[in-house]
């Protein structure tokens, strides 16, 4: 998975994270396109541990793709309910109020 950590003193942390082949790559769903980009979600390939904790800290995450949805339901942090579907990828936010 790719996984970058954004901060920002007035909004926290945006933990973003993508599955590896999602990556600069363009999903598009009838009139929506998603964009996944490195400049968003990282230039580095990391494992599931690192992006379990980084998802337990973060104030806000963006998460898309199988595996990394997945992880965050197992975590408990989301539900598959709570996840959207683009095309074929599931997409889910994290927002901590």
């Amino acid at each position: 998975m790719f996984l970058k950590i954004h901060r920002s003193p007035e909004t926290g942390s945006i933990v973003a994270v993508c599955d590896r082949e999602l990556i600069n790559t363009t999903i598009i769903d009838g009139d929506m396109e998603v964009h996944i980009t490195n400049f968003f979600y990282g230039d580095c390939q990391t494992g599931e541990e690192e992006v379990g904790e980084a998802l337990l800290h973060a104030d806000n995450a963006n998460i898309i793709g199988e595996r990394a949805v997945a992880l965050a339901i197992k975590m408990g942090l989301v539900s598959r309910a709570g996840c959207i579907m683009i095309g074929t990828i599931p997409h889910a936010q994290i927002f901590r109020l």
